[in-house]
């Protein structure tokens, strides 16, 4: 895979208008290269671990970079990690700096797996990516996951695929 690159986003199917149905061909046991890649990173609020004001932050996010014109419709990657039971973080793959948000970047490899169930079952996928970089013989450098659909869409399509990352 070509540096900065992520499997295309495939919208073609979208029943609601928010999330399209995800497609998840060609992101199982990829490997993502990232040089330097444009994130903006967002944070939200979290009671052991359920996210408190996360609809209010990707709103804001989402506006800004549509406002910016910083996404390859076709690009679309959001990486979310646990900080603490209290707080997650928020990677939004962008094309330029987008104003009013702090921007990042990334460098490293990041293997993927796609899961299937409901987000209780992260605990358990988050040990599962630890033992794919463990088997690879690589140690985990991090760990995030790309949920795909929001839950309202997830129960209009009728599951839930999450996309796990593991930096390796």
């Amino acid at each position: 895979m070509q540096t900065n690159r992520i499997p295309d986003y495939d919208d073609s199917v979208n029943l609601t208008g928010c999330c399209a149905r995800f497609n998840a061909a060609g992101w199982d046991d990829q490997v993502l290269h990232f040089k330097d890649k444009l994130f903006v990173r967002a944070t939200t609020v979290s009671l052991a671990h359920v996210p408190l004001n996360m609809g209010k932050v990707f709103t804001r996010v989402l506006e800004h970079i549509a406002k910016a014109d910083a996404q390859d419709a076709h690009q679309i990657l959001v990486m979310s990690r646990a900080l603490s039971a209290f707080q997650d973080e928020h990677l939004f793959a962008v094309t330029k700096p987008v104003p009013g948000e702090e921007m990042t970047t990334l460098s490293g490899d990041f293997v993927t797996k796609v899961f299937e169930g409901p987000y209780s079952a992260v605990g358990q996928w988050h040990k599962d990516m630890l033992s794919l970089a463990k088997a690879m013989g690589k140690p985990a450098k991090s760990v995030a996951f790309y949920y795909t659909t929001c839950p309202k869409c997830a129960n209009v399509y009728g599951h839930n695929p999450v996309v796990g990352l593991v930096e390796t």
